[in-house]
């Protein structure tokens, strides 16, 4: 406005009456400009009138922000604190509108509505501020012009001369107005702050108002910033892409790349994954379509999604439930074996009743050679299902189990992963090999890592740290074999049905040497069926003279040096075909190496034959014992165990307490001094099954009445003289009989044992059960020669 308008534009005194103009939608402050527009016949009527008079008019704000101004109104419908303002430009428009530019001028109490005038028109009282300028007004006005600086520098909307022309104005009152003007506040807010005619505390409102009102700035500054910084980091990421993009195409990546990206989304879509596995493997996938291929992490995660994408989650074979079919099978494969087979045919059985059933968890234990592992496949091949093997055997690594963690470099799924995506089939023949030979130490405990495997309530949430999701191994049939049952953890040998395999007769042996072992060598060593013949009795040389063991190893060793060295003559071409007697056996694989010794080791007293079990079967052991002069000193040795130990101890015991029943001479033990070997010495020995042949030992020597002959022994003893049941039965009995025993003493309550062992054995061998050792020694000691002469 220019000065000549300024100066034709003077602000008269306030009247008692005014002209009521009624403010929606907007407020004007004392001594503040605000440009409006008015429409309606009354208004325009209002603005007429005025103009031609003193310009001055009276603005009150309604309380309902939504009623029409040109509605009729009374004074309850109005605030009571107006502001008078003078109209200092005005200009009609050609659609019956007024603009005007008003400025307020003070403020006025409305007190009463008058009547008369085709426009609002009231009677009202002109207020003026009340407070005096003094120091804590003036440090009200310098904090409210440093909060107002603030909101300018803030808002991007007021102009920078606003906190200039905040820090001219002098008048506190004005200060306040001005402000609470400009600050994004309700018509309510500012009403309330016109109303308030004291300076002071209109000062300390309009203090909290525009302190509200830098919060609120700050926070969407903030935020702003954040935003910002995102779209600009999303803006920098994709022109960086493009970049990169246009970079890939010269080279002639872009096509690789995205094939290999659209071919794992492919396989992903396509295996059915479990829905948690399914959220994984897309999420890594996603990862890895913002990776460059050269990075590290980029392999780390190809690998990954490669094996999520080919492991058999669903994919199962179908199982073969023709149970004569299955026996069929497992006769064609095994000889003998009844027990494992019989197994095998109720789960097939109860499969095909009962198709939802867990698979069982089966534990072969037996010693080395006696088809453990061969059984598992004849299993596989019976079922239908596909068959994988594992080894064990000194295992210590907890991880070699469950995976290594994706942080590892070369990370890798455990071993049961690795089987299972061998296999592609969830339910495979999984047979874990030598579980008797996991390691324990401070490496690692393997063993505490397949509780979770080797029990069907846990296993079909199986972890493997690699995938980092649950894979379900409940449909998996795990067999595992062992040597011996008492080095398996026992929390582990109880989720498992163990089933023994305790060795072969000669006549098995036999057997399966014809039907198994001499075919598959003669086609190992180029021979053929016609070129070589081996007779029965040189299979049973072989069985007997080279080879003292529970299972076939050693013997399919020597029938493979049998046919080398016909295998060797057909080449040099001096035979053609050659027919195996037990004559030509000295000269193929040398002199016989094991003799029947047992007669001529026992004819002396205090010799006796005892019964042993060991890892890899049953074994004869001798026990001798002999007297010398002395203090009456006992000397054990052969590598004996403490209980073997003690067990001699109890039984020098019982026989001096027992002398006189049992005939020893008076003078027997006054001045001798006894010792007890057991040879093999270079062999650890421990257990109490041989405390019967130690006492009969004694026995014997004391006596003088050696052992009767082919007779062997064991049990255990008390110092009462009691015979306790042991172990191994159906080992030790196999053994006696490869051995040549006739007769074995056993304790009676190893009888019901007996069902275990072939009948062919059982008939071979006579037995006799005892419960106390008057009636061991009455069984195995010949007469006294005085008692031979009656």
């Amino acid at each position: 406005m220019s000065d000549k308008q300024q100066e034709e534009v003077k602000i008269p005194s306030i009247p008692e009456t005014l002209p009521l103009l009624p403010m929606a939608g907007s407020f004007v402050f004392p001594r503040m400009l605000m440009p409006m527009e008015v429409s309606g016949s009354s208004a325009n009527s209002l603005i007429d009138e005025t103009m031609s008079k003193d310009r001055l008019i009276g603005l009150v704000l309604l309380k309902k922000q939504d009623e029409p101004a040109e509605t009729p109104h009374t004074i309850e419908d109005f605030y009571r604190i107006g502001t008078v303002a003078v109209i200092i430009r005005m200009a009609k428009t050609l659609d019956n509108k007024t603009q005007l530019l008003l400025q307020g001028i003070g403020r006025f109490r409305l007190t009463e509505i008058l009547e008369g005038k085709p426009y609002l028109y009231g009677h009202i009282e002109p207020i003026e501020d009340s407070s005096k300028k003094d120091i804590e007004i003036e440090a009200l006005m310098a904090n409210l012009v440093n909060l107002f600086d603030r909101i300018v520098k803030l808002s991007p909307f007021l102009p920078q001369e606003f906190g200039q022309m905040a820090k001219s104005i002098a008048e506190p009152g004005v200060l306040a107005d001005m402000i609470a003007s400009i600050i994004n506040a309700s018509f309510e807010e500012k009403q309330h702050i016109l109303e308030i005619l004291d300076v002071r505390e209109r000062l300390r409102e309009v203090t909290k108002l525009v302190n509200h009102q830098v919060d609120i700035l700050e926070l969407g500054n903030k935020i702003q910033n954040e935003v910002k910084g995102d779209i600009e980091k999303s803006q920098r990421e994709y022109y960086l892409r493009q970049q990169l993009s246009a970079i890939r195409k010269e080279l002639g990546e872009t096509e690789g790349e995205n094939v290999e990206i659209e071919e794992l989304k492919a396989k992903i879509e396509n295996k059915q994954l479990p829905e948690e596995a399914k959220k994984e493997a897309e999420r890594e996938l996603s990862r890895l379509s913002r990776m460059h291929p050269s990075s590290a992490e980029y392999t780390v995660s190809s690998t990954y999604l490669d094996w999520m994408t080919s492991l058999p989650w669903n994919e199962s074979t179908e199982d073969s439930l023709d149970i004569k079919k299955a026996r069929r099978i497992l006769d064609e494969d095994h000889y003998g074996l009844e027990k494992p087979k019989k197994r095998i045919i109720e789960y097939l059985a109860v499969r095909k009743l009962k198709p939802d059933t867990k698979g069982p968890i089966l534990c072969f234990a037996g010693p080395p050679g006696t088809g453990k592992t061969s059984l598992g496949h004849s299993i596989g091949r019976a079922l239908g299902r596909k068959f994988i093997r594992i080894s064990l055997g000194g295992m210590h690594d907890e991880a070699e189990i469950r995976g290594h963690r994706r942080t590892y470099v070369g990370a890798l799924p455990g071993r049961i992963i690795q089987g299972i995506r061998q296999a592609q089939s969830n339910n495979p023949v999984f047979m874990l090999d030598e579980i008797d030979k996991v390691g324990n130490d401070f490496r690692g405990d393997p063993s505490s890592a397949l509780l979770e495997v080797l029990d069907p309530e846990q296993n079909f949430s199986f972890t493997d740290h690699y995938l980092n999701v649950p894979f379900d191994l409940s449909h998996v049939m795990f067999i595992a074999t062992a040597n011996m049952l008492e080095t398996i953890p026992p929390a582990l040998r109880d989720r498992m049905e163990v089933i023994e395999l305790a060795g072969y007769t000669i006549d098995e042996k036999i057997h399966i040497a014809v039907r198994y072992l001499i075919p598959r060598q003669i086609e190992a060593n180029g021979l053929k069926p016609e070129q070589i013949r081996i007779t029965r009795s040189a299979i049973s040389k072989i069985i007997t003279g080279y080879t003292r063991e529970a299972g076939l190893r050693n013997v399919e060793r020597e029938i493979a040096t049998v046919c080398r060295g016909v295998a060797s003559q057909i080449a040099e071409g001096t035979i053609k075909s050659a027919t195996i007697t037990t004559r030509d056996l000295h000269r193929l694989i040398g002199p016989v190496r094991i003799t029947q010794e047992a007669a001529m080791r026992t004819a002396k007293p205090g010799v006796v034959m005892g019964l042993a079990w060991t890892p890899a079967g049953g074994d004869v052991l001798f026990v001798e014992a002999t007297a010398m002069k002395g203090k009456g000193n006992l000397t054990l040795t052969g590598q004996l165990g403490d209980v073997m130990k003690e067990s001699a101890t109890a039984a020098l015991s019982f026989i001096r307490a027992n002398a006189e029943q049992i005939g020893i001479p008076e003078d027997f033990f006054s001045g001798r001094d006894l010792h007890i070997h057991v040879p093999a010495g270079a062999t650890p020995k421990d257990g109490p099954s041989a405390g019967v042949t130690m006492l009969t030992a004694l026995a014997s020597l004391a006596t003088n009445r050696p052992v009767k002959n082919s007779l062997a022994m064991t049990g255990e003893i008390t110092l009462r003289g009691a015979v306790l049941p042991i172990g191994g039965v159906k080992e030790k009995v196999l053994a006696a009989h490869r051995a040549g025993v006739k007769t074995i003493i056993m304790p009676k309550w190893n009888k019901k044992d007996l069902e275990d062992v072939p009948a062919k054995v059982r008939k071979d061998i006579a037995f006799h059960f005892v419960e106390d050792m008057m009636d061991v020694m009455h069984l195995a000691l010949e007469k006294a020669p005085e008692q031979q002469d009656k």
